[in-house]
């Protein structure tokens, strides 16, 4: 008997690196949470997400399956009676050795990051989108370069490229005002439920990437998100994102080549209509869905 086909056994955790609370939900890992547990709900599991701080919790007795995003801290399994899966989505520079063989099954981000040796084996696992919020809006007009993200206590690099060439930005995040003047920040924090008419409705949405991630080829949620609404999207390099993203990502080299992006997009970017455009959204809409996510994460753990 499948382990799923018990009745009221089908009980996961989901673990995020957000803390609990008001502040988790500022976190982009508390919302990639949500959207897993909905997509593994739709598939018949019992899903609820886990803040950091119960990751210890003696209610992890009761779960079948437990998945934990592993972000900036180490969680170590605390019972062999449930399926532990490690789901490495950032920072895999602070993977620890040994830390994928406490677990069932380990996946990564990214299809090109595989340490092996005594860091363990990862299967690739790459982010997802919500299609359930991220559609494409046919609007008659699109407007304005967008960036959405913290500093996360640094100048970050696609921004000070943007405002070095003058060039107009929405910019929406924490900790801004110590990088730039505080009239350029167009707020704090965006909801999350605002997200997809603002991704839609921006001419471009700007991206970037930790060093370390995008020279693993562990690519943004935001690429994800972004494209399945419609977006056109500009971002640092990062190893791997042209072959997952195609027209729909355009990497920019320098400053000044971002610059002339703006300035000349449809030199850059294929036809919103044409054949090229739709192809490459329907791609990651059909292919890197958190339903796909959540159907292929059932399937390990029905595995023997």
């Amino acid at each position: 008997m499948s382990l799923f086909s018990r009745k009221n056994k089908d009980r996961w955790a989901i673990v995020t690196s957000a803390p609990k609370g008001e502040a988790g939900r500022q976190w982009g890992d508390y919302w990639f949470a949500q959207d897993l547990a909905q997509a593994l709900i739709a598939e018949g599991v019992n899903a609820s997400v886990v803040s950091r701080a119960g990751a210890q919790s003696p209610a992890r007795n009761d779960d079948d399956v437990v998945v934990v995003l592993r972000g900036l801290r180490r969680v170590v399994p605390t019972n062999d009676t449930a399926k532990w899966f490690l789901w490495v989505i950032s920072h895999p520079e602070l993977v620890e050795p040994g830390e994928a063989d406490q677990y069932t099954a380990a996946f990564a981000a990214s299809e090109s990051w595989n340490p092996g040796g005594d860091m363990g084996t990862f299967t690739p696992l790459l982010q997802a989108t919500n299609v359930d919020r991220f559609t494409p809006v046919e609007l008659p007009e699109k407007t304005g370069v967008l960036f959405i993200g913290s500093t996360r206590g640094e100048f970050r690099p696609i921004v000070r490229d943007a405002l070095e060439q003058g060039i107009p930005l929405s910019l929406y995040g924490v900790g801004w005002s110590e990088f730039v003047d505080p009239a350029l920040i167009a707020g704090e924090f965006m909801d999350n439920a605002d997200l997809p008419a603002a991704y839609a409705n921006a001419a471009l949405v700007l991206n970037d990437h930790h060093r370390e991630m995008a020279a693993s080829g562990f690519l943004s949620n935001r690429l994800f998100d972004a494209v399945a609404a419609g977006a056109r999207v500009v971002s640092d390099p990062a190893l791997g994102l042209p072959e997952v993203f195609g027209s729909s990502v355009v990497e920019y080299q320098s400053p000044e080549q971002l610059a002339e992006i703006v300035a000349h997009p449809d030199a850059f970017f294929p036809d919103p209509n044409s054949a090229e455009a739709h192809a490459d959204r329907d791609r990651i809409c059909n292919e890197h869905n958190f339903r796909a996510r959540a159907r292929y994460l059932i399937e390990q753990a029905n595995r023997g």
